[in-house]
């Protein structure tokens, strides 16, 4: 970017100087200049400071610098207009001061060096064409740099690569990639109309402005006649249907923005299968890694899934879907890229609004690796809220998604916009602009737009790994209670004798007598020793933090939270993390006065400041209204299938407008899952006896004794 050579362009360039004129004659760039400092300013203020303020700060900088020489050198100009001018400037300098004291990252781009991009100039040009200046050629037209392509492995974390064993026998066992012969096409894109205009400014207004008022999903096909789909036993939903049919018609990027709840993890999971998009990776917050395995199990059976943990020892390096978490992706970046993606499906992908950060980065080297190895890869990005601060954050998410590269739209993009014959000039550009943006994949459905859909109340359980050396000392106390019960069970047989129980075959009456004493030694001895009852104590501590961090992501998307906890200490690791995370919650607990209860309901009903209200699975799970939110999450597991369905039934209930979600965490792998299904078998007694439904009858035992006679028969090996 020039700077001081351009005030050899001469006064008569920058004004129209007269005896009489105003002093913005002396110098109109200055009025600009004012201007879009204090938009900047405004927006740093809030936090918003996107990529196109920076930009916007750093031309302010050099033309104020530029503007300065140019004043200094002006002979025209009277000694007392030259300090008014320049004490203008030092006004606008102030605040760029003020504004990067705010944000010291902004401090570099007032370098004199610093390198511009094609962006600000095109930016510095508009700014100086409106000023009323004359320009050379070679400032009107501005062309853009050859992309320099970023290795998907920085060297920062090249030391952190680890390549699994498996991988390497799948690289051994297919050494090549398979080519792609689809025809490319040659030689530069052609010049279009709009190649001068900087468009991403424009475009982020588009929406910010909500320009044109309809909603931002883009017109999808018809329902098909039949569902092709669905494996035996499931079926897909209409809106779902919709999504599907316009990935079977040839569409492969999307922005997915429903709302949480309406099946955006199968969706993804068909639209792989529908667009034979494999190997697909799926990078996703570590609480539903879990959650995704199953998915594709449960809709694609006839595809392997593996879940990546840690140095992927365990992986299946065969497997068509692999899933990772977003914190370990970097020790994975080198041997991912190498084995021939085919898509990308990124979870919660607000996660990587933020630019700077790591993990933005690792994702976005990644699809810009599928992008150049694969013609027209599947690109999904499923966030039920993919703004949180401002319209900028759009920008990680467009990138990822191959629709612009950060500083102008892609090709079919700029296609788009160039076709509506219009330009940033013109006011009718910015809804046409809008439908650009949304038609090329923006998807977002509200549960009361598919109301007809949906069960009016749906448990969905999502299952989590406890990883971690707690979690690891939560199996392994399981392990021993079995082997315990076990040990009891054998004394008994040995004892008695077998009685003719044939190789391998157990006594169900003797395993239902242990599993009964040792529930009777657990109630007396409470809390002070290792029993059933601590292990599931340990197992709720130990979800505390994913649970809270899965409802920080759901009250994101949809707005009002209930969290239900069975334990204090579960319960104040969940208010503590809301906090940390900036969201206002109210507490519903066992101590409270039933005056304090009243308030902190009526809080969560009324005030739109209060997003989530931390509830005590016993205090709270009868006699109260809380129809302000749709959405339950169930941090711990009731012993009863009563005591759930009344936590839940405190949002399902008159005056609710919507389908009602609640969301179960459980842990994997743990009695965790185990209670949840014997839960749900007592919740199909109520069925069948109250609603008359035709459910198979399952065991009066209670859940406790139940529980404890399933570990009893897997440490026996039944």
């Amino acid at each position: 970017m020039p700077t001081t050579a351009t005030a050899a362009r001469g006064s008569s360039q920058r004004r129209r100087k007269t005896s009489s004129s105003r002093r913005d004659d002396e110098a109109p760039v200055i009025p600009i200049l004012a201007r879009k400092v204090r938009e900047v300013e405004a927006k740093a203020q809030r936090g918003k400071l996107g990529p196109t303020n920076r930009v916007k700060f750093q031309v302010i900088a050099f033309l104020v610098r530029e503007e300065r020489a140019r004043v200094k050198a002006d002979t025209e100009i009277t000694d007392a207009a030259r300090a008014e001018l320049l004490k203008r400037l030092d006004g606008v300098a102030t605040i760029l001061a003020k504004t990067a004291a705010r944000d010291t990252s902004l401090i570099q781009l007032l370098e004199v060096d610093q390198a511009t991009s094609p962006v600000a100039r095109r930016m510095r040009r508009d700014w100086l064409l409106e000023s009323g200046a004359e320009l050379a050629p070679d400032e009107l037209i501005i062309t853009d740099t050859a992309p320099q392509v970023a290795p998907v492995v920085p060297a920062a974390l090249a030391e952190k690569q680890v390549i699994p064993p498996s991988i390497e026998a799948r690289q051994m066992a297919n050494p090549f990639l398979p080519p792609d012969l689809t025809p490319r096409s040659t030689g530069d894109a052609p010049r279009r109309r709009l190649d001068g205009w900087e468009l991403m400014g424009p475009l982020y207004k588009a929406f910010e402005t909500g320009a044109g008022g309809s909603a931002a999903s883009m017109d999808l096909p018809p329902v098909p006649e039949f569902d092709r789909l669905s494996p035996r036993g499931l079926e897909v939903m209409p809106h779902q249907s919709r999504f599907l049919e316009a990935v079977r018609q040839g569409h492969r990027s999307f922005l997915l923005a429903d709302e949480p709840g309406l099946g955006k993890t199968a969706e993804s999971v068909l639209a792989a299968s529908v667009a034979e998009a494999y190997p697909l990776l799926v990078v996703v917050p570590n609480v539903v890694k879990m959650n995704w395995a199953r998915e594709v199990q449960r809709w694609t059976p006839h595809r392997r899934a593996t879940v990546i943990s840690g140095s992927g020892a365990d992986i299946d390096a065969f497997a068509d879907v692999f899933i990772v978490n977003y914190e370990i992706l970097d020790r994975h970046l080198s041997w991912l890229s190498s084995i021939g993606l085919k898509g990308i499906a990124v979870d919660e992908a607000h996660f990587i609004k933020n630019l700077s950060s790591q993990r933005s980065q690792n994702v976005l080297a990644l699809a810009s690796r599928v992008r150049q190895q694969t013609r027209d890869p599947l690109l999904l990005a499923l966030t039920g809220t993919p703004l949180i601060n401002d319209v900028e954050d759009f920008d990680a998410i467009w990138r990822f998604l191959g629709w612009t590269n950060g500083e102008k739209p892609g090709p079919e993009l700029m296609e788009k916009l160039d076709a509506t014959g219009l330009t940033p000039a013109d006011k009718a550009f910015y809804p046409e602009a809008r439908e650009a943006v949304i038609s090329m994949g923006i998807v977002r459905r509200k549960k009361k737009d598919v109301a007809a859909d949906l069960p009016d109340k749906l448990v969905a359980d999502l299952p989590v790994e406890l990883d971690d050396e707690y979690g690891r000392s939560i199996r392994h106390a399981e392990r021993e209670l079995g082997a315990r019960l076990a040990a009891k069970y054998r004394r008994i047989i040995e004892a008695r004798g077998d009685r003719g129980l044939a190789p391998g075959e157990i006594d169900e009456d003797i395993v239902r007598l242990v599993a009964h004493g040792e529930l009777e030694e657990s109630k007396a001895a409470g809390t002070g020793s290792e029993n059933v009852f601590t292990m599931v104590r340990r197992i709720g501590q130990a979800k505390a933090q994913l649970a809270a961090d899965y409802a920080v992501q759901l009250q994101r998307s949809v707005g009002k939270v209930v969290f239900f906890a069975k334990h204090i200490d579960v319960m104040d690791a969940a208010e503590a993390h809301f906090k940390a995370s900036g969201l206002k919650a109210v507490s519903v607990r066992g101590d409270q006065t039933s005056t304090a209860r009243q308030a902190a309901i009526d809080a969560f009903n009324t005030d739109p400041s209060v997003g989530i209200a931390v509830c005590s699975l016993t205090a709270a799970g009868v006699g109260l209204n809380m129809q302000a939110a749709s959405n339950v999450v169930l941090a711990e597991l009731s012993w009863t299938a009563a005591e759930q369905t009344q936590a839940i039934d405190r949002v399902h209930r008159i005056g609710q407008d919507e389908p009602v979600t609640a969301w179960r965490i459980i842990a994997a792998h743990t009695i965790d899952t185990k209670i949840a299904e014997l839960i749900d078998s007592k919740e199909g007694l109520a069925q069948r006896a109250l609603d008359g439904l035709a459910i198979e009858p399952g065991s009066s035992d209670s859940v406790q004794l139940s529980a404890l006679m399933h570990l009893l028969r897997q440490a026996l090996g039944a």
